[in-house]
């Protein structure tokens, strides 16, 4: 299931589902190692009069958002059957890792009553379900769950009482179900240790007067050895967790906040969204510079994998939009992994882990019997034009020398080099969408943008010779461009041409990313003919019209995820803000940018509750499909905006919308 929450701080991460239970827990990387796994769960019980319910019961009523500025989540949890109503306050502590959990407490009756809250926790260890251990300290009353170099302690206490049951058990293996089963009679066995599949609960018995509440404050500390994480909980005990929470909340605001956008004419929850975007944006990315695609791990990538992996393209992206925004210094550190994972012959593999490692791939190394690199060229080229945005925004001129040998210059020289012959264009790869092999518009329309930052790095730097080198490719590529990808019969550029021995194969397949190529990466300027009709042509013939939920598709007759098997493709939130930036651009007038407002709404209204925005949408309900949250469709989202704010400063509409970074 989508993640309705996500939260981190660079070095952990942690997700919740639809009934504010954790499902994924990722240390000491965004996206590795996942320590709980698709099907395991950290579960929330509530035991009284005799009763225990636990929150993926239907009785209760969940409701989770995101604080507006503060990178925190708040549930209420409300079920009549039993009279309780539980109030969640969560956060991951900005300064160390620690999950905190405020948990408030409402009896609902007008007597007083016990009522017992027990918290369990599966974890399974480094992503294996062998070895762990799982015990009981009676020294420091925690629960410890360790394997090798990676530790968890658990902790549940208010101002005056701490936990007061516990067990620890295993779960999954050998008949056994989980310890949550000890939880229902509302005794635990105490059991004090366990190794295997482990996991552990606790219970906070409180004694709640009616129609009033009680507060207690849970907390899980991560580390790599049994001393960190008692020093951490130490730092917990001795600080408080409240207090904890409140410096976190206000270091958050003030992230968030530090820039000063005006908004100028947007909606409340248009600017709302843009705010939780860059916090879930910023969830995702590794203190070592990785930028996750997606932290959920419900989500399987063709049935075989996560999107929990550095893409190069999504990175990409995102930089661009932590730039723009003002979060420079985080995007630094993504073009030092980018450095750092580049091959020796100057392009970037499919994915990779967030510690640098290849990650998997479906892209073979041979096509048509003849060896072929598995890459996607619009990768690497789409780091080199990030990284020309960098320096824009940064002027950061000794990070540009220090990249220019072994990322620049390297990976420049293998776009030149990676030719097709006989048209000019690039050579095959493999597309954006990951799907099909052959020469693509969109790959070669960021090419050409690479190669024009690659020559003027260059020439910020004195290199003549690779200036020249630089930008004669790219005129040269955007002459071959617009001689052969531009179909004149279905006024739109074509979607690739596929090559087999000396046959080309023109593929019309209306595709958004082609014509948000041509307009985005400087092939041709957004009012020319060619651009205007190819987009008249998106409208009428792949946007979703009357009867759907509105938005565009990535392609025509697209099947990824199709769940209803209607041959009406998905809408996704990145293509159509695309689309949104091509209004933008056109703007000649301020009354023009109400087509970008609505659909800036748009999105809002399709957000989960807290804000989350996933890959795509179910094109008849709405429904959010695939990963969730996907930080390229929030980062798309954050550079819709300012686009929106800057057109608005062109217009003279304002005149510091977006403030000088």
């Amino acid at each position: 299931m989508p993640k309705s929450l996500a939260l981190g701080n660079g070095k952990i991460f942690v997700g919740l589902d639809s009934r504010a239970q954790v499902r994924d827990f990722y240390y000491p990387h965004i996206g590795l190692e996942n320590h709980l796994g698709s099907s395991h769960v950290h579960r929330i019980g509530v035991f009284v009069n005799g009763r225990m319910s636990w929150f993926d019961d239907a009785a209760w009523q969940i409701a989770i958002e995101c604080e507006n500025n503060e990178f925190a989540g708040t549930t209420k949890a409300v079920n009549n059957d039993i009279g309780v109503e539980v109030e969640l306050h969560d956060i991951v502590y900005n300064e160390q890792n620690i999950f905190l959990r405020q948990i408030i407490v409402h009896n609902k009756e007008k007597y007083k009553r016990e009522i017992k809250v027990f918290l369990g926790q599966e974890f399974q260890i480094s992503e294996s379900r062998r070895g762990d251990t799982g015990y009981y300290d009676p020294h420091t009353h925690t629960i410890i769950h360790y394997k090798s170099r990676r530790v968890f302690l658990v902790n549940a206490a208010s101002l005056k009482e701490r936990f007061d049951d516990y067990s620890i058990g295993i779960f999954q293996i050998e008949g056994k179900e989980g310890s949550f089963r000890d939880a229902e009679d509302g005794v635990l066995t105490k059991n004090p240790i366990e190794h295997g599949s482990v996991d552990s609960i606790l219970c906070m018995t409180l004694h709640v007067e009616g129609e009033n509440s009680s507060t207690f404050h849970y907390w899980v500390c991560a580390g790599k050895s049994t001393d960190e994480v008692h020093t951490l909980n130490a730092h917990v005990v001795l600080k408080s967790p409240q207090y904890l929470m409140k410096t976190a909340g206000d270091y958050w605001n003030a992230w968030v906040n530090k820039q000063g956008f005006t908004f100028h004419g947007l909606s409340d929850g248009a600017v709302t969204l843009f705010k939780k975007s860059l916090f879930y944006i910023r969830a995702h990315t590794d203190e070592e510079g990785g930028i996750l695609a997606s932290g959920d791990s419900d989500m399987l990538y063709h049935g075989r994998d996560t999107y929990g992996y550095v893409w190069p393209r999504d990175g990409a992206f995102t930089a661009i939009a932590l730039d723009r925004s003002g979060y420079a210094t985080v995007a630094h550190k993504f073009y030092a992994f980018c450095r750092d994972v580049i091959t020796k012959d100057g392009y970037f593999m499919h994915k990779y882990l967030p510690n640098k490692a290849i990650g998997s791939s479906w892209h073979p190394w041979i096509w048509n019997d003849k060896p072929e690199l598995p890459i996607q060229e619009d990768e690497t080229s789409l780091v080199l034009y990030a990284l020309k945005k960098h320096y824009d925004k940064t002027r950061d001129l000794e990070f540009i020398e220090e990249l220019y040998n072994p990322l620049i210059k390297l990976s420049a020289n293998f776009l030149v080099a990676f030719k097709d012959k006989k048209t000019g264009l690039s050579h095959p790869s493999y597309d954006m969408w990951e799907e099909r092999y052959g020469i693509t518009t969109f790959s070669c329309s960021v090419k050409y943008a690479a190669l024009m930052a690659a020559g003027a790095l260059a020439r910020v730097l004195g290199k003549s010779d690779d200036e020249t080198l630089y930008v004669n490719a790219a005129v040269e590529l955007r002459e071959a461009i617009l001689k052969h990808l531009y179909n004149y019969e279905r006024k739109m550029f074509y979607r690739m041409i596929s090559t087999k021995e000396n046959d080309r194969e023109y593929d019309a397949t209306l595709d958004m990313s082609s014509i948000y190529g041509i307009y985005a990466f400087g092939i041709l300027p957004a009012d020319d003919k060619r651009v205007t009709d190819s987009i008249e042509t998106i409208e009428k013939h792949l946007a979703l019209q009357q009867g759907t939920i509105g938005g565009v598709p990535r392609y025509e007759h697209d099947a990824y995820y199709d769940e209803d098997h209607d041959g009406i493709p998905n809408a996704w939130f990145i293509t159509t803000l695309w689309l949104v930036k091509y209004y933008i651009v056109r703007a000649k007038k301020e009354s023009d940018l109400d087509i970008v407002r609505n659909w800036l709404d748009w999105c809002v209204k399709h957000t989960l509750s807290a804000g989350i925005l996933s890959e795509q949408l179910h094109p008849l309900s709405g429904t959010q499909i695939s990963a969730a949250p996907l930080v390229w469709s929030h980062a798309e989202y954050v550079t819709a905006v300012i686009d929106y704010l800057e057109k608005l400063e062109e217009l003279g509409v304002c005149n510091a919308c977006v403030p000088k970074l």
